[in-house]
């Protein structure tokens, strides 16, 4: 899934603007509009943009193979750190997003004999075939574009379980809500896991703690460790320890 330098610019400024002309791209990219075109082909036919009349655009904000791509190299560094936390043998739960994704490939090449509770049919489908793990996909009503299942099927699932350790994506932070996410239902189904888990570890890039979610996650009676890049500000990382968060960066 490592994308050239270039397919990362192209998705960077599609993850800003939403939808860019070629030329625009091109121009962006310093490279001929044939070459731009040759990198949108790529992406598109790994399914993570859309081409249209001269356009190009994400396929959607929640489909986890562009935000994969999206500062991977960033994201897989974090991912290598988290796994330092598991050892052989353990269970986990793992929520939705890219980071996370790439922690359990991670996990397949570092770790064996693990269990993984997810409610990410996209995490169960992308480390298929990778490992000797369990893989217990909890159930709930599946949300297509993110490949995530939510509702209150999933506290009743999950109350059959209890872990260490919780692995959890963000969509921003904010000192006065804390982490956020964007969709309601999946921020409730973060709250049902977290109640099974001794420890929450977030796992994120430094430029989510510059913006926020509309639906706070509420995760301040738990304990947490972040892990992100070292691009992190001091006055945020201040913040952090002030709000007794373990702050480890990469």
């Amino acid at each position: 899934m490592k994308m050239h330098k270039r397919a990362n610019q192209i998705l960077e400024f599609l993850t800003e603007e939403k939808k860019m002309e070629v030329s625009q791209l091109a121009q962006k990219l310093g490279v001929s509009q044939v070459t731009a075109r040759k990198d949108l082909d790529e992406l598109e036919s790994q399914g993570i943009i859309v081409r249209e009349h001269g356009f190009a655009c994400l396929r959607s904000a929640d489909n986890l193979l562009g935000r994969i791509a999206y500062h991977y190299e960033a994201k897989q560094k974090i991912a290598r750190r988290a796994a330092k936390l598991i050892a052989d043998g353990d269970t986990l739960m793992i929520e939705s997003g890219s980071c996370c994704a790439l922690l359990a490939e991670e996990l397949t090449a570092s770790k064996k004999d693990l269990t993984i509770i997810t409610n990410s049919a996209f995490i169960a489908d992308y480390i298929r075939g990778k490992s000797n793990f369990q893989i217990i996909l909890l159930g709930g009503i599946y949300q297509q574009d993110s490949q995530v299942l939510v509702g209150p099927m999933i506290r009743q699932c999950v109350e059959n379980f209890y872990v260490t350790y919780f692995f959890i994506g963000t969509d921003g932070y904010s000192r006065r809500t804390g982490f956020t996410n964007r969709d309601q239902m999946r921020a409730q189904a973060v709250r049902d896991m977290a109640r099974q888990a001794e420890q929450m570890v977030i796992l994120t890039e430094s430029e989510k703690f510059a913006r926020h979610g509309v639906v706070p996650l509420n995760l301040k009676d738990y304990p947490r460790t972040v892990i992100t890049d070292d691009s992190i500000s001091k006055e945020t990382a201040d913040e952090l320890s002030q709000c007794q968060i373990r702050l480890i960066t990469i």
